[in-house]
């Protein structure tokens, strides 16, 4: 769950600290030294221009709010931990105020779980899948001499010859009951039908869960099941499940019971007894790792006996691109298979398979996965084995993705990349220039407290700031076709001045009153030059640097 709670927590570009200006450390006293200072800056009563007293009135809120949180040592707590996105969360008003950090974030945790409770009871989590089977057995095994006698002869005859639609949702009920509604239409070779399907769920315990499940259908007639799913150990869990069809031929009892174990890290280990109209007793070895994922099966039962191994390996590329292979025996005869999948959009993977089996012949199988939607396009390509057959179902394909990745994928990934890119722009010079119109603000509101800070500091020779810029400074002559970008910030920290010190935090100077970040993203920069005692001075501190001067190794040495 913690890992869950990290990735949520997003903290706002402004940073309470650096506004006020102090340690994050800062005692009680120090916070309300800084806060009345500014108040007395930003208060709305002090200036008679309607313009300059909305600035000053938005800006007083902000220090405000700063020092609301920061003054109050649960909330402080909570901002330290998470920023203001955790301050936004609901349900601290009716917690305990607690003591350490480890129980705030367990508060904190709790309420983030609500909050998902509350989220996924407004999910329906939709899925479906849609399979539309082709007959192109004619492309291999026609006969030429039956073709010239029909009309239009010379043309192979491919047809869709089976179908398939399911979709499911899920609607929670409470935080332990969550009900599922799913149906499917099927056609084949002209006939077909449907079936309707519901099923309650219930959460009884972090260790199971229990079903019960409702079916109708034009084919097989209603069905009732259960089925449990029980952690034995935190190694071994164990699955049972039972059903009763009503069938025009009267009543189909079946029952299944399946036991897993972790043998290590990577690998499973299954065993399967299933009784009813396909009763069989089926144990399996799946290990899954980084880079691989392997499975060894073998199955004993009516009408089906078999044993089955495949190898899949995983590339370990931004497309996600998997190659595998498997091979499948039994009474029926035996299949091999081989095929490859890959990635080609955000939510988008697409794969191909080639299946080849005696008696079955040579079978292309193209899946696409979506989201949660899945299509599927089996291709009969021939009842024989022919190696033309093999060849087109296995090159075709590569051709094709090539034509359709070179044309269509990689120009629609970079225009999504550059819209993505265009709209970070947009959002980041729409934020910089709130930030900029904010600090031009406050440096309006600051000239009166200057000028009288500026003639009090020079009365007793004490600091001035004469220049001092903020942002990214191109120094090295590489770089010099690199646009500085840097903001001036002389009256901000003139404006902080006090009995002839300047002290700034460790924390970002983008969030002292008349700063904002130039550059976003990017290293910078403050460089100050003043005077003391009549005696130039100059330094350049990095961004986030604690800063005090005057300083005696700040000064500049005059040439004799």
């Amino acid at each position: 769950m913690a890992a869950s709670v990290d990735d949520d927590i997003e903290f706002d570009n402004q940073d309470y600290y650096s506004l006020l200006n102090v340690r994050k450390e800062a005692t009680l006293e120090e916070l309300k030294a800084s806060y009345r200072r500014l108040c007395m800056l930003y208060h709305p009563d002090k200036h008679r221009d309607p313009e300059l007293k909305s600035q000053a009135e938005q800006l007083f809120n902000q220090v405000h709010q700063a020092y609301e949180v920061l003054s109050d040592a649960h909330s402080r707590a909570i901002y330290d931990l998470f920023g203001k996105k955790g301050l936004e969360v609901e349900g601290w008003e009716v917690v305990e105020r607690k003591r350490t950090p480890a129980e705030i974030r367990e508060e904190y945790e709790r309420l983030q779980r609500e909050r998902e409770e509350r989220r996924l009871q407004q999910r329906t989590n939709p899925k479906g899948t849609i399979s539309v089977g082709v007959d192109a057995t004619d492309l291999f095994d026609r006969y030429d001499e039956d073709f010239e006698e029909m009309p239009g002869g010379g043309f192979p005859h491919i047809e869709i010859n089976k179908m398939h639609i399911s979709q499911s949702i899920e609607a929670p009920l409470t935080n332990t009951d969550t009900a599922m509604l799913s149906g499917s239409l099927s056609t084949h070779n002209g006939s077909g039908g449907g079936n309707i399907n519901m099923t309650i769920r219930r959460v009884m315990s972090a260790k199971g869960w229990g079903e019960m499940e409702f079916g109708a259908g034009d084919i097989l007639g209603p069905l009732i099941g259960l089925k449990v799913f029980r952690n034995i150990t935190p190694r071994c869990f164990l699955t049972a499940q039972c059903g009763l069809q009503f069938s025009p031929r009267g009543l189909r009892p079946s029952c299944s019971l399946m036991t897993a174990r972790h043998l290590d890290q990577n690998t499973m280990g299954y065993l399967q007894w299933r009784w009813g109209p396909n009763s069989a007793m089926t144990t399996s070895l799946v290990r899954d790792t980084k880079s691989s994922h392997f499975t060894l099966a073998l199955q004993l039962g009516v009408p089906l006996s078999y044993l089955m191994m495949s190898y899949q390996y995983k590339f370990q590329d931004e497309d996600q691109t998997k190659v595998k292979g498997s091979v499948k025996s039994g009474w029926f005869g035996t299949v091999v298979e081989y095929g490859a999948e890959r990635k080609i959009s955000r939510h988008s993977v697409l794969s191909a398979t080639v299946s080849i089996g005696v008696p079955q012949g040579v079978t292309l199988k193209i899946k696409l996965a979506r989201a949660s939607q899945t299509y599927l396009f089996p291709v009969h390509l021939t009842d024989q084995l022919l190696p033309s057959a093999v060849f087109y179902a296995t090159v075709g394909p590569l051709l094709m993705y090539m034509v359709i990745h070179r044309l269509i994928i990689i120009p629609y990934s970079q225009a999504q990349k550059e819209q993505e890119l265009e709209l970070q722009r947009k959002s980041s010079a729409t934020d910089i220039a709130k930030k900029k119109q904010e600090a031009e603000s406050a440096v309006l509101l600051m000239q009166e407290s200057v000028r009288r800070i500026i003639e009090a500091e020079e009365s007793k020779m004490g600091l001035i700031i004469l220049n001092a810029w903020y942002g990214k400074f191109v120094s090295d002559t590489s770089q010099k076709q690199e646009k500085a970008k840097v903001i001036d910030v002389t009256v901000p920290l003139q404006c902080l001045v006090k009995d002839s010190k300047l002290i700034l935090t460790e924390a970002s100077k983008a969030g002292l009153p008349g700063f904002y970040d130039p550059c976003v993203g990017e290293e910078k920069s403050l460089k100050l030059l003043y005077q003391f005692r009549g005696v130039m001075h100059q330094v350049i501190s990095a961004d986030t640097e604690p800063l005090r001067i005057p300083k005696q190794s700040h000064r500049i040495e005059s040439e004799s």
